[in-house]
């Protein structure tokens, strides 16, 4: 990489991910299901404006219902803001934003709840020599980085490059593989591990699954992520399989899917676990590997999954989360993402986003 002398810029940080409400009320939970059907549905079926008014009302009733009956609250957006915070703190350290020259910022930001992402970044648009967007999933496609590109290029045109950056493909990262280990067998009651432990154990890695079918039977349009889910699960079982302190005879995939669009991953949550309960398979553990940030996904319908399984043991480890050395690895990323900003920068001129 080419080095550059900078000197008192400016760079800010947007950690973006989806975004569930805070507070349950179906006053708060509308808007947010619009905008999933609007940002996120809409890319897999052709939805009438009527329909999408239907669809959020009938899905915003559901998951007040559903929340307020077993009284789940999320902790997604408090984990995002946590994770912002902790990742500034780590880039502070980084001698180039520890003294006075140049000046770095992180903030939190989301898809379906305020604060949004296009507000942020309007905000930053004016006082930035840089932003670097960081959409809070290992594994890119269209349903998950997608938004961000499009609304990156929607504020700020093709000709971003100079300006800004959307940092992609975590997944393929092997410091986030030993972090992940790490985290994982950390994880684990003692009962589960060496000696201690006792007959079959089995863990379940948990993704966002995706459509691997249109409605007509065809391959989507879209950029799903389909091989780069199943490429990160691959790596991820080796490694997991291979590691000395691995307690576990075998490791499945299970993908949290939705109803519509098409046909989605058939590696199930629910088909790893019926898999593990026909093996014989007494211990059952469960990891959200394609998520960093619990959710209503993961520590609400797959937890509960796992809880209705026929496993006479079983134990969910939760997301990597506001961990300190998920903070450190992911500031160091953007270390480097903002490196490869100033290169792009000389390259194709700029520096001033929205100026």
């Amino acid at each position: 990489m080419v080095a550059f002398t900078v000197s008192g810029r400016r760079y800010r940080v947007v950690l973006v991910t989806y975004g569930e409400v805070e507070k349950l009320t179906v006053r708060a939970l509308w808007p947010s299901s619009r905008k999933i059907i609007e940002v996120i549905t809409r890319k897999i079926v052709k939805l009438p404006k009527l329909l999408i008014y239907m669809i959020a009302d009938y899905r915003s009733a559901k998951h007040y219902l559903d929340w307020k009956l077993h009284r789940y609250r999320s902790r997604l957006v408090e984990i995002n803001r946590q994770q912002a915070l902790g990742v500034e703190a780590a880039l502070r350290r980084n001698p180039r934003f520890a003294g006075d020259a140049d000046e770095i910022e992180v903030a939190d930001a989301y898809y379906f709840v305020p604060p949004y992402l296009e507000e942020v970044l309007d905000r930053f648009r004016g006082c930035s020599d840089g932003i670097v967007v960081v959409p809070m999933f290992p594994v890119e496609s269209a349903f998950s980085c997608g938004p961000a590109c499009q609304m990156v290029i929607d504020h700020f045109g093709e000709n971003h490059l100079g300006a800004l950056r959307v940092v992609r493909g975590l997944w393929k990262d092997e410091a986030l593989h030993r972090l992940y280990l790490d985290h994982l067998f950390a994880s684990l009651p003692s009962g589960w591990k060496g000696s201690e432990s006792k007959g079959k154990q089995g863990l379940v890695l948990v993704i966002h699954g995706t459509i691997v079918k249109n409605r007509r039977g065809e391959k989507p349009s879209v950029f799903t992520g389909l091989e780069e889910t199943m490429e990160f699960f691959r790596v991820m079982r080796e490694k997991i399989m291979a590691d000395p302190r691995n307690a576990f005879g075998e490791v499945k995939l299970g993908c949290l899917n939705h109803s519509r669009g098409g046909e989605w991953t058939p590696e199930t949550v629910e088909r790893a676990l019926e898999e593990f309960a026909a093996e014989g398979t007494g211990s059952v553990a469960m990891f959200p590997f394609g998520y960093f940030a619990d959710n209503s996904e993961t520590d609400y319908e797959a937890k509960k999954m796992l809880e209705r399984s026929s496993a006479g043991r079983k134990h969910y480890i939760p997301c990597i989360n506001d961990s300190p050395a998920f903070a450190e690895w992911l500031a160091s990323r953007i270390a480097t993402e903002i490196g490869v900003l100033d290169v792009q920068r000389e390259a194709f001129g700029g520096g001033q986003p929205g100026k």
